[in-house]
């Protein structure tokens, strides 16, 4: 086999390593976490796991498509060649930056309108990509999913999230 840049196993590896060096950013960034005295567990350690864990998986990837690439036969699925990154072309791409950029938003818009209103956009507009169009569960699973997670949170976890413009709900919450 002549070409192999080109084939999934080889889009695979590439996308391992960038996966493996996000993880290994995101690690790093946990060690300037606050260290709270008497506690056994820290603020860092769900992060720190995560990002262990992203490291292994991509570390798998990236072992399992250079393996791929050594071995592969003409007739291998791996062989297949990928499909375009245009954006211009193709839709799921599209998508992609399109979440990149809610992400974005949502980082940016967090504190002015709380957790639950850039939860629930965020959550409608990725339904609406991914092919739900009922809006009827879009808008339940969309505005009750972020309310109750922010409730739990709240009430049980004692973390105060961001509400935003929804701070009366909170001082609502707050009297009971």
């Amino acid at each position: 086999m002549k070409n192999k840049i080109n084939t999934k196993a080889f889009s695979d590896l590439i996308g391992g390593i960038i996966f493996c060096a996000l993880g290994v950013w995101a690690l790093m960034q946990t060690f300037g976490f606050q260290v709270i005295k008497n506690s056994a567990v820290q603020p860092a350690l769900f992060p720190q796991i995560m990002s262990a864990g992203l490291i292994a998986f991509s570390a798998l990837v990236i072992i399992q498509s250079a393996l791929k690439l050594k071995t592969m036969k003409e007739d291998d699925p791996m062989a297949e060649a990928t499909g375009s990154i245009n954006i211009l072309k193709n839709k799921g791409v599209q998508a992609a930056v399109l979440v990149i950029a809610l992400c974005i938003l949502f980082v940016a818009l967090f504190e002015t309108l709380g957790y639950v209103l850039c939860s629930a956009v965020i959550g409608i507009v990725i339904m609406y990509l991914i092919g739900k169009r009922d809006i009827k569960i879009m808008l339940l699973v969309g505005i009750l999913v972020p309310l109750g997670m922010w409730l739990v949170f709240y009430k049980f976890l004692s973390v105060n999230i961001p509400m935003g413009l929804l701070q009366p709900l909170k001082d609502l919450v707050d009297m009971i």
